[in-house]
Parts: structure tokens; C-alpha cells; sequence
């Protein structure tokens, strides 16, 4: 609550700034409120003039050209559907939703960017007045351009990404999260067909647990995610540790051989390896095949037709993947710890259960934390291994969506955009995603050794 009332307070203070900024300035300033740059051009900074106003022709060619059309209409996305004149048999083309929303929103943050350079044009003229009235100098038209390769040479470097990041990152999330509050779906596509808002609709059928609702399969996937995201990380985790322990062990031959063996897992790709160990499991694979052959079962056990079996599996066929990442980390680390702290234990008497939870261990988790964190993030949205293996499956009637026993909720908004066109419920389930990802990530990082007790451990 304080936070609001410190917005609004700044909000305030900062119109009314505005407000003496034009009641005290000079005619120079005063024009600069409708013509941006002409204050700086007038006092003799024309570039810094120039570039203001440049701002302003282009915002308002954009606005008149093309971007009113589609901020005028971004309340309702369109009122005009696309149809067939029935005299002419020719079609008419009406509004496209789609577009109205997407350039609708890119409008709508350059109206907010305008305001924005609109303020620093004003700010600029009273900073100008305050420095002519204290005496001082304004600079000169060539120390601004050599500003851009030296003191501001940051802003220069940084424009061109920080654009692109905005047109390929930032607009995309907005107008994603845009699109859960629609009604766009495989009935509603655009541009044969409008879509409009429905306000908070989408979440309450998410939430839903009553006939077409989402709610029980979003429990379903939910749980099954974080149940998967904790088991692929902790047991490749500790999994790679052991390998690496062993192999590091004193008296092991041949481990670089061994070392190689695990790495040719990394080497061969995910797509390759994955997909010929789901066929391995398949009800006609190979696997099955010698179940019966040597008479260990009289039918194919169903692998990826259980929802348990699946899950199991995919969980012991993790390992495989995740394990020789693990251990390539602990070995560089094995090797980094102090040999004397192995040589006291054993002469106080520790044991190796002992030395393993008092020194290695506590070493092990301070250094990989923050790789631990990434791992189990990465793991609540890893696309690759659910998919690739089960494909999400088995379905069952009981779960909406398309979605499968298997699925993450990641793969299960996979399903929803390329499956069943239901961009708006994808959507819904991408915020979801997001939600689940942050909360569980600052849960976990919070308890990250590396970060509770720095200077303890040091």
C-alpha cells in the first residue's frame, strides 16, 4: 500500500514540475511543449533539438499512417468479420484481431515511449534555464556528438540490441499475456473470424474442476512436474556425484576410459538417443521382445501405456542423459578439494560415510549450487525428454487438453498451440509456467548454500 501511495505521490509531484516548468519558463520552453526540441535548438543545441523533434515527426507519421487505425480498435479487436458479398461471390475482407492486437500493443508502448521523451524534452528545457541563470555553459553541439563515442558510448553500443530485444523478446511476452484474457481459439481464428476479450474467463477455467473445466488436469500435470523436476535433479545430481567419487577413488584403473564411455552419452544427440530408447520400450521393441523370449512375461509389459511404468521410466531413462553431466563437474571438483582435510578426518577417526557428509558433500553443494538451481528450473520446462520419449503419453479421458500422464506443463502447452489451436488457454498455461518457475526458483535459491552462508563456508 505505501508503495502505491508513493507512485501516485511521485505521479503528482511530477505533473506539478510540468506545471511550474511552463508557468516559469521562457517563450523557448513554452513552444518546446508543442514543438519537442525547439528550446535546445533555440539556445543553440541544435542536435540535441534535432533528435527531439525527429521523435516527434516520426511518432506522429506512424500514428496518422497506421498505428491509430489499430489503437482505436484495440478495446474490442475489431468489429467487422471477414465474409462473402453474396451478389458479387467476392470476399470482403474485415478487420484481422490478430494484427488489431499486435500492432494495437506496439502503438499502445510507443504512445507510453512518446509521453516518455515528451518528459525529457520538458525536463531538458528547465535544466537549460536553471544552467543559463546559474551562470554555466550549455556545451556545444560537438561535445554532445563526441559524448556518443565516449561518456554515453554505452547508449550508442546498446541501442540496436536493446530494440531487438524489444521486438523479439518483450513485445512477444506482452502480447502473449494479452492473449489469455481472449477468447482465440480454433473458432475464433483470425482473419476468417474475430476474437475479442473475455477478462478473467480463461483463468477460471483453468481453475475449473466442473465439466470442460481444466482444473483437474492442471493438478494432474502440476504435480507430476514438480514431482519429475525434483527427481531428475536430485537423483542425476547425487547420481553424477557418485560416479565421479568412484572413478576419482584411488586405485581405479582405466579412468579416462570410463570417463569416455559416459561422455559419448553428451556426444550423440538428444533427438537420436531418445527416440531409439522409446522404440527400444515400445510394446514391439526390443526390450519386450526378450521379455518374452526368455520367458520373463507372457505379454508386452505397457512401458508407455501405464501411467506409472511411464513415469518410472522416463525417470531411470534421466539418469542416463543427466548423469555424466554431473559427473564431468564433480571431477573437476573432487580434484579441487584439500587432500588434508581427507588425511585429518582419517586421523580423527571418520569413516567414509563420515567424511562424505562433512567434507564433500557440503563443498560439493556450496561450489554447484547455483547449477543445481538451473538444473531443476530447467527441468520443470525440459521439453526434450518428455517428449521425445513418451510424447506426453498416455492420455486418458479424464485429462482435458490433450494432455497425457506424462506430459509437463510445458509440453502440455505445446499440445495446446500446435494440437488443438487453443492459443488462448496456451496462454494461460504459459503464465502459469512462468509463475511456477519463479516461485520455485526463488524458493530453491534461497536455500542454496552458496547463498545462506558465504562467509561461513569461507
Amino acid at each position: 500500500m505505501n508503495k502505491i501511495k508513493e507512485f501516485f505521490k511521485w505521479i503528482g509531484n511530477d505533473l506539478a514540475e510540468i506545471g511550474r516548468t511552463f508557468k516559469d519558463g521562457d517563450w523557448k520552453t513554452r513552444v518546446s511543449y508543442l514543438i519537442m526540441g525547439f528550446g535546445p535548438a533555440a539556445r543553440g543545441l541544435v542536435l540535441r533539438g534535432v533528435a527531439f523533434f525527429a521523435v516527434e515527426v516520426l511518432f506522429i507519421w506512424y500514428m496518422v499512417g497506421f498505428g491509430w487505425q489499430y489503437l482505436t480498435k484495440l478495446h474490442n479487436l475489431g468489429d467487422t468479420e471477414t465474409h462473402m458479398d453474396p451478389d458479387t461471390f467476392v470476399t470482403v475482407y474485415g478487420d484481422n484481431s490478430f494484427l488489431i492486437l499486435l500492432y494495437g500493443i506496439l502503438s499502445f508502448i510507443l504512445l507510453l515511449a512518446f509521453i516518455l521523451v515528451w518528459r525529457m524534452n520538458v525536463r531538458e528545457n528547465r535544466n537549460e534555464e536553471l544552467r543559463l541563470k546559474c551562470g554555466r555553459s550549455l556545451g556545444s553541439n560537438k561535445k554532445d556528438l563526441y559524448s556518443l563515442i565516449d561518456e554515453n558510448f554505452d547508449k550508442t553500443l546498446l541501442a540496436l540490441p536493446c530494440l531487438g530485444i524489444f521486438l523479439f523478446m518483450v513485445l512477444p511476452i506482452i502480447f502473449m499475456i494479452c492473449i489469455a484474457f481472449t477468447n482465440y481459439d480454433a473458432t475464433h481464428q483470425a482473419p476468417s473470424k474475430l476474437f475479442t476479450w473475455v477478462g478473467l474467463e480463461n483463468f477460471k477455467n483453468l481453475f475449473s474442476f466442473g465439466s470442460g473445466g481444466f482444473g483437474k488436469t492442471f493438478i494432474t500435470v502440476l504435480t507430476w512436474t514438480l514431482v519429475w523436476a525434483f527427481f531428475a535433479t536430485f537423483l542425476t545430481y547425487f547420481g553424477g556425484m557418485a560416479v565421479a567419487i568412484l572413478i576419482n577413488k584411488k586405485g581405479i584403473k582405466f579412468k579416462k576410459l570410463w570417463r569416455t564411455i559416459l561422455v559419448m552419452t553428451i556426444a550423440i544427440p538428444q533427438f537420436v538417443s531418445l527416440l531409439y530408447v522409446s522404440k527400444m520400450f515400445a510394446a514391439d521393441g526390443l526390450i519386450n521382445s526378450y521379455l518374452i523370449k526368455w520367458g520373463l512375461v507372457n505379454s508386452p509389459v505397457p512401458f508407455w501405456n501405464n501411467a506409472m511404468y511411464a513415469r518410472i521410466l522416463i525417470i531411470v531413462l534421466n539418469l542416463w542423459v543427466g548423469i555424466p553431466y554431473v559427473m564431468l563437474i564433480c571431477t573437476g571438483l573432487l580434484m579441487n578439494i584439500p587432500e588434508d582435510l581427507y588425511e585429518s578426518a582419517k586421523i580423527d577417526g571418520a569413516n567414509a560415510w563420515q567424511t562424505f557428509r562433512k567434507i564433500t558433500l557440503p563443498y560439493m553443494l556450496f561450489v554447484t549450487g547455483p547449477y543445481l538451481l538451473t538444473s531443476f528450473t530447467g527441468n520443470l520446462n525440459n521439453f526434450n525428454v518428455i517428449y521425445l520419449l513418451s510424447k506426453g503419453e498416455p492420455k486418458s479421458v479424464q485429462l482435458t487438453g490433450a494432455a497425457g500422464y506424462t506430459d509437463l506443463l510445458v509440453t502440455w502447452l505445446y499440445k495446446l498451440t500446435i494440437q488443438s489451436s487453443n492459443y488462448r488457454m496456451a496462454a494461460v498455461l504459459g503464465i502459469m509456467v512462468f509463475i511456477v518457475v519463479s516461485v520455485v526458483s526463488l524458493i530453491v535459491y534461497s536455500f542454496l548454500p552458496s547463498v545462506r552462508d558465504e562467509e561461513g563456508f569461507q
